[in-house]
């Protein structure tokens, strides 16, 4: 699966999670309104929602959706 298909579920996740709604995928998701407080839960949302393990320094530095959709495509195809 190409990393932009999850892009759909991480911004559901995101404005779910977040409150961030009309976020762009290059957009950095902390700027748009995300809290240091929702990035635990949305954390955990990401590894529930597509079944993997994300590395919190992995996360960290994943800060626009499309970054969180790279972070996912590889975790999946290790």
């Amino acid at each position: 699966m190409v990393d932009s298909d999850y892009l759909p579920q991480v911004l559901e996740v995101i404005q779910g999670v977040g409150g961030v709604s009309g976020l762009a995928e290059d957009q950095d998701i902390y700027e748009a309104g995300v809290t240091s407080l929702q990035a635990l839960p949305l954390l955990m949302e990401l590894e529930e929602r597509f079944g993997v393990s994300i590395a919190d320094d992995q996360f960290i530095s994943a800060r626009t959706p499309r970054d969180i959709c790279a972070v996912i495509a590889g975790v999946k195809q290790a």
